[in-house]
């Protein structure tokens, strides 16, 4: 059997036709944005997984680990991985969980405001670019995401029980 030969992909990723995926596009599109944010963050204490995770901390005030690891749609074991080497640059501590004693909730120390606070310094202007490369689409977008996050969550509940992780 032999394979048909494709025509080469084009050398700009947003201008690949429907032979790639809905799914290959996030990928594009994730990979991208984490280069972009990795480099404008080069110069702080943070990385743009990091950034990420302290901006849903700061957002919230204090956060459980469940709900952080929903939130990043991560094994809980990974967020737990990820939590400690944040508590052990001390930008991040466990306090009471008000609502339930027996549990802890996650907020950023004054050291971890301040590392996202230099981060935000960086983010914001490459934030304000992406916005302005998009134009009036930028709403529509950010809506069309929020859509696609919850496929994800829904595919991602329903395959939960049914395979396993690596």
């Amino acid at each position: 059997m032999s394979v048909k030969p494709q025509p080469p992909l084009p050398d700009d990723p947003a201008d690949h036709d429907e032979r790639l995926t809905l799914l290959f596009d996030v990928w594009l599109v994730a990979r991208a944005t984490l280069t972009l944010v990795d480099r404008e963050l080069a110069t702080t204490p943070l990385d743009a997984e990091s950034f990420a995770v302290y901006s849903v901390i700061r957002e919230a005030g204090a956060i459980t680990p469940t709900q952080l690891a929903r939130w990043m749609a991560m094994p809980a074991t990974t967020v737990s991985s990820q939590l400690k080497r944040y508590e052990r640059h001390g930008h991040v501590e466990r306090v009471p969980d008000p609502a339930d004693g027996r549990s802890w909730q996650l907020r950023l120390t004054e050291a971890g405001a301040a590392a996202h606070a230099a981060g935000a310094m960086r983010f914001l202007p490459a934030l304000r670019r992406v916005e302005h490369a998009l134009g009036a689409e930028a709403p529509a977008v950010t809506d069309a995401l929020r859509s696609l996050r919850r496929a994800l969550d829904v595919a991602l509940a329903s395959r939960s029980d049914s395979v396993e992780t690596r």
